[in-house]
């Protein structure tokens, strides 16, 4: 395994030094899930909730909560974003939402956390406009499906094996 990077020769928090990283395209894709009981699925699809439409106002809250990733994980660089996509699939068979976050930037270091942060934001909002009427909701299957760009190159989930 390589070595951590995130700590100083006193093992104490440090932040990267990118400055001599050259700047690449790169771009982060992440997935994760909420599950929920098939009458508040069909609340959310029918945008019956009292709170609104809550995939359009979680599309949002995913696209700020990735442009603030460094604002609340500690060791992230500051990044200009120059492109956020966030889709939901909605699967009545498993009663689920499952949400996806593209990232792309052009800079020295990845988006993998603004895409994960996203996906969780997203997942976050979803439960907070629905836990009036369910609060047994779950988040889950959060995680990095694929990357480029960067020094150490491509990323795919392995069970995926498809190209960002």
């Amino acid at each position: 395994m390589d070595k951590l990077t995130h700590f100083n020769q006193e093992g104490r928090a440090r932040m990267v030094d990118v400055t001599n990283k050259p700047d690449t395209e790169r771009v982060a894709v992440a997935r994760g899930e909420i599950r929920m009981k098939p009458e508040t699925l069909a609340l959310v699809k029918d945008k019956a909730l009292a709170k609104g439409d809550v995939l359009a106002v979680s599309q949002v809250a995913a696209i700020m909560g990735a442009k603030k990733t460094s604002d609340i994980i500690p060791m992230c660089h500051p990044l200009f974003l120059s492109g956020i996509d966030v889709s939901f699939t909605i699967d009545e068979e498993q009663s689920k939402i499952d949400i996806e976050a593209r990232v792309k930037t052009t800079g020295k270091t990845g988006v993998e956390m603004e895409a994960l942060t996203a996906v969780s934001i997203a997942a976050l909002t979803i439960y907070d406009m629905c836990k009036a009427v369910e609060k047994g909701m779950v988040i889950t299957n959060i995680c990095l499906q694929s990357k480029s760009g960067g020094k150490s190159g491509d990323y795919i989930r392995p069970e995926l094996g498809k190209e960002v």
